[in-house]
């Protein structure tokens, strides 16, 4: 009686077994796959540098026979050969300089900017070392103070270079155009060009030759932005309105009122020109820095034609998607690759499609502990899903993805949340988040390839940072996005 009993319960206990296992596979199956990282898709190799260069990068430039030129804030200019090859090559092409933050090349020179002038150099001996420096043009001034940084872009499609200048202290302007972009002219001459610059940190143009360049934080900044540089304009700063004095050709505008909303101002001020993206204080950096193109055409992923955007502070870079609406740039940025080892200032598109990025973290300090860094950063060729572009449409925004979405979690109001907040634009340092008010998702219209979600919102405001958090949409394998967030500026409707 017993042996007939227990064999009948071992077998139930064996059945239950089964039974568990295959519950278990089912639900492990039916688990959805882990979420992916940043690496997965865009690798950070640290790109190796002599013990003698003491390397605090400000500035990038690819020379015509595959170098890579490195300026570096201690005043040298180091070329790199065999990068492909990953065991770089350096020589110190030139030293004695004052904090370059801007390199060019053209027609046999390397055209540098210092703190008190353009220069240009080249070497004429061949033995791969400058010997011949020429001053292009020193029209602006220099005191001494520690912050009137001069940094410079590539050249324009007019030949010139442009010039944005730190106030002195980042506050004042004691000595000519500095709170200016300036151009210098192929012949050296420098034109003032855009009054209202307060601490820049990088410039450059995007796909259709526009100039942009960053700004950082504090007076008439109540947060970090990328801005639109055009002849005339005043971009948020009056500090350098005495050198209008100086520059007769352009007309003087109307002073900001501190404590305002740059909203109201730009209707006040027509020839005030709004930032073309905001970035979000803390949230985005605290440091903006370097301004780069994807023109890679494929190259470095699907973000082709959009900008790069360093941040020293967090040590990152951050991407950002522009459109014009009437005549007015603006756009949304989002968080892009985190994790430099020092803090990201300078970058630079190489021939083949990667990206490198420099940095320094002196001065202010960064969340990436070097003193110094020359990193590689490339595309493992897989896609991520990622909001690629976040437009403004008629009554809302239209979000497009890297992939197709799941058209359930895509079509469901409840998968977003967005809301409109801004900053003070007032003469005291930085700001606090201030009229910050929700934005009801009323409907969200996927299309039907799954690559674009239509959303219908209420309480959209000119002139006010709208935060969109797509964190309950899917993608059509079941990801759910590298990263949900993207923030938009608004500065016009669109009709």
């Amino acid at each position: 009686m017993v042996r007939r009993m227990v064999r009948p319960m071992v077998q139930s206990m064996l059945a239950g077994l089964c039974l568990g296992i295959a519950w278990a596979t089912v639900a492990t199956a039916a688990e959805p796959p882990a979420k992916p990282q940043e690496k997965d898709f865009y690798a950070i190799d640290a790109v190796e540098i002599p013990a003698e260069a003491h390397l605090e990068v400000g500035a990038l430039e690819w020379i015509p026979d595959g170098r890579l030129a490195v300026a570096s804030r201690r005043g040298e200019v180091w070329m790199v050969s065999d990068l492909a090859a990953g065991k770089p090559r350096w020589q110190r092409f030139a030293h004695g300089l004052h904090e370059v933050l801007g390199l060019a090349w053209r027609d046999g020179w390397l055209y540098v900017t210092q703190r008190p002038e353009v220069s240009r150099l080249r070497d004429t001996s061949g033995d791969g070392v400058a010997d011949d420096y020429e001053t292009v043009s020193d029209g602006w001034g220099v005191s001494g103070d520690y912050h009137e940084y001069a940094f410079g872009s590539k050249f324009d499609r007019d030949g010139n270079l442009w010039i944005v200048l730190c106030l002195t202290g980042s506050f004042d302007s004691k000595v000519p155009f500095r709170g200016w972009a300036v151009r210098v002219a192929p012949d050296g001459r420098m034109i003032p060009t855009t009054s209202g610059v307060r601490s820049p940190g990088g410039s450059g143009f995007d796909g259709d030759g526009n100039v942009l360049y960053t700004d950082n934080q504090g007076p008439w900044n109540g947060a970090c932005s990328l801005k639109h540089l055009v002849p005339g304009d005043f971009v948020g700063h009056p500090g350098g309105f005495k050198w209008y004095e100086l520059a007769p050709d352009l007309e003087k505008p109307e002073e900001p009122k501190s404590g305002s909303r740059w909203a109201a101002e730009v209707q006040r001020i027509p020839r005030l020109r709004p930032p073309a993206v905001v970035l979000p204080y803390d949230t985005m950096g605290k440091s903006a820095g370097g301004v780069a193109c994807d023109t890679t055409a494929g190259k470095f992923g699907p973000f082709a034609g959009q900008m790069f955007v360093t941040d020293q502070s967090h040590s990152i870079v951050m991407r950002c998607f522009l459109e014009t609406i009437d005549g007015v740039m603006q756009g949304a940025c989002l968080k892009f690759r985190e994790g430099f080892r020092s803090g990201s200032l300078a970058l630079q598109f190489a021939p083949d499609g990667s990206l490198y990025v420099g940095g320094t973290n002196r001065g202010w300090g960064s969340r990436g502990a070097g003193d110094f860094a020359l990193e590689h950063l490339t595309w493992t060729g897989k896609t991520p899903f990622e909001i690629l572009a976040m437009r403004a449409v008629p009554g809302g925004f239209e979000l497009e993805f890297t992939e197709p979405v799941d058209p359930q979690t895509a079509a469901n109001p409840a998968s977003y949340v967005a809301k409109g907040f801004t900053y003070i634009y007032q003469s005291s340092y930085g700001s606090p988040v201030v009229d910050e008010e929700p934005c009801v998702v009323e409907k969200a219209e996927p299309t039907a390839d799954g690559r674009r979600v239509r959303l219908t919102l209420g309480n959209l405001r000119e002139g006010v940072i709208h935060e969109l958090k797509a964190a309950g949409i899917r993608s059509a394998a079941g990801l759910p996005l590298l990263h949900d967030t993207g923030w938009y500026t608004l500065n016009r409707l669109a009709k």
